[in-house]
């Protein structure tokens, strides 16, 4: 099979969803009303209530929810052959994730910036925003204690990715400044911005970046996590103008010319997809497919971690209600093309299919190495860049997403602490730096405390995170649907796509819990047992409140 094939196919899908299906959203469903005073007029306070740039704000909201998930998903996803793969990711992105994200941050708009799991109260009931919320608290947990393992990995691994992951730290807070303060426009900031960061990218391999080999007993990966959290806990405090927006805002820039360069290699060297298309000789333990693939694939298809960060900041800088087409569905477009990406690295990067076999002998082993591996020989093929300044590429655009998402986490877990001491009347909480100090802590102690000097505490529970963030954009779907039955509108669009995710989802639950006892992991068992019954308990309410609607007794009241 041609990998052009599936580059036609696949962008050809995501441009037809974005022209006319989300337009129907729009028009529609949500009935988007550009005279609507959104969060980011109505609360504006110059910290995180910006009233920010369409373009501006779809760097941020994509870069957020790009993270690492949406290359390992798809590049663990491919041992079970590369259609369904493909499929769940073009289906996935028209049909979920662009209704999912979309339909999150409108809500949260209609809700004064709020958070999913906050509003959920007036849509459906306390006691559904309680656990709601426990559920959403838990998944940034993982998120961030685990990416945060990740890209400290790179950092030792890669040490060439060090420099131009962390010079756009720099360059950030002088766009923004550059911007908000003497309204110089985007277009030389943003030029001399990737001019910088493409230069780094080239010579990063020559100026490589070690940390010491032991600090107070500490390696050069621990070192990494915690300097990765102190960096999250002053970035979630500074206003979002300084240094939020605009580095993701050129993260979503250097993503655009990552595709166009991989999109263009593809083109030129006509590399084959030497991996199966279905594959019948999957490695031992690898589980199955159904339902395993739709939890394994989250970001790039459909992620409950997208209406965290559209209902928790990308709501709050909304400029006007009808951007949120452009911002929503056309984010989760970008996040589909960068699977797709993942997808042909994993599968046409490789010279046959014996060498692909030979990178596929366990489930989830060497994904992230086949996906730079593959992917820079491509680039090597088509564009004759040397292979490690494409390696380079690949592992900065990695790093680059992986860190936006984890200070974006915090910021978000940050909201969430807050809210908490709104709702129960705990002033310390209400404390940006409180709730900041609070937030990393508890990242820090699942990481060290559970796992010891060497950080990797996250890991242990992350065999959930698959499963409880597609629960998490189950429920998100079962709060939009509700909301709109209360405006009296067509609610299938998100109804059906949360019916069939939450069977998937809670079946994978319960595999997973019948392989978490098979081994005696308590903590596991225990950890999946709560998130089901938390899952089963908000459907039930959602599913109270929606007959509630039915009969003309909503809950709250109307946005």
């Amino acid at each position: 099979m041609p990998a052009i094939i599936l580059v036609v196919v696949g962008l050809l899908a995501f441009y037809l969803g974005w022209r006319f299906y989300s337009r129907f959203i729009a028009e529609k469903i949500y009935r988007l009303d550009s005279r609507f005073k959104t969060p980011a007029h109505e609360l504006e306070d110059g910290v995180d209530y910006v009233p920010t740039n369409r373009y501006v704000l779809w760097g941020h909201h994509f870069t957020s929810v790009a993270g690492a998930a949406p290359v390992v998903g798809p590049a663990i996803a491919v041992i079970w052959g590369w259609v369904p793969a493909f499929v769940w990711v073009i289906l996935g992105t028209v049909f979920f994730a662009g209704v999912h994200d979309f339909g999150a941050l409108w809500a949260s708009v209609r809700h004064k910036g709020r958070s999913v799991g906050i509003f959920t109260e007036e849509i459906i009931g306390r006691r559904a925003k309680n656990v709601f919320t426990i559920v959403i608290f838990l998944t940034l947990l993982m998120v961030n204690a685990v990416f945060a393992v990740v890209i400290a990995k790179l950092m030792v691994t890669v040490s060439g990715a060090v420099a131009p992951t962390w010079i756009v730290v720099g360059i950030a807070p002088v766009i923004g400044w550059l911007t908000y303060k003497k309204h110089t426009g985007l277009f030389w900031p943003t030029f001399a911005g990737i001019v910088i960061l493409y230069v780094f990218i080239a010579v990063g391999p020559s100026l490589p970046v070690h940390l010491p080999s032991s600090l107070l007993g500490l390696g050069p990966g621990s070192q990494w996590i915690i300097l990765l959290f102190i960096y999250c806990a002053v970035a979630s405090l500074l206003p979002v103008w300084l240094l939020l927006q605009p580095r993701d805002y050129i993260n979503g820039i250097q993503l655009i010319i990552a595709l166009a360069v991989f999109y263009a290699a593809v083109f030129i060297f006509h590399p084959t997809v030497v991996a199966p298309a279905v594959n019948s000789h999957v490695p031992s333990g690898t589980p199955p497919l159904i339902p395993l693939l739709f939890v394994t694939i989250a970001c790039g298809a459909i992620s409950g971690f997208h209406g965290l960060v559209a209902s928790g900041t990308s709501s709050k800088q909304l400029d006007k209600e009808t951007d949120a087409r452009f911002v929503g569905y056309l984010g989760a477009v970008g996040e589909g093309s960068l699977a797709l990406v993942a997808i042909l690295a994993t599968t046409a990067g490789f010279a046959t299919l014996h060498d692909w076999k030979a990178a596929y002998t366990t489930f989830a082993g060497g994904a992230i190495h086949s996906y730079v591996e593959g992917g820079a020989r491509i680039i090597d093929g088509g564009l004759g860049l040397p292979h490690a300044i494409g390696a380079n590429l690949l592992t900065v655009m990695l790093a680059l997403f992986a860190a936006t998402t984890m200070d974006t986490s915090v910021r978000l877990q940050r909201y969430i602490i807050q809210e908490w001491g709104q709702t129960y009347h705990i002033r310390p909480l209400t404390h940006p730096v409180a709730s900041t100090l609070l937030a990393v802590g508890a990242c820090m102690l699942l990481a060290f405390g559970a796992g010891g000097a060497a950080g990797t505490g996250g890991m242990i529970i992350w065999p959930l995170f698959g499963t409880t963030n597609q629960l998490l954009a189950a429920l998100t779907l079962v709060v939009v649907s509700i909301l709109l039955l209360r405006f009296a509108r067509p609610v299938w669009y998100t109804l059906l796509p949360m019916l069939f995710l939450l069977g998937m989802t809670i079946s994978a639950l319960l595999y997973q819990l019948w392989g978490f006892y098979k081994k005696g992991n308590s903590l596991l068992v225990s950890l999946d047992l709560l998130i089901l019954v938390a899952s089963i308990w908000v459907v039930l309410e959602a599913a109270s409140a929606f007959w509630r609607v039915r009969s003309g007794k909503p809950a709250g009241s109307a946005a």
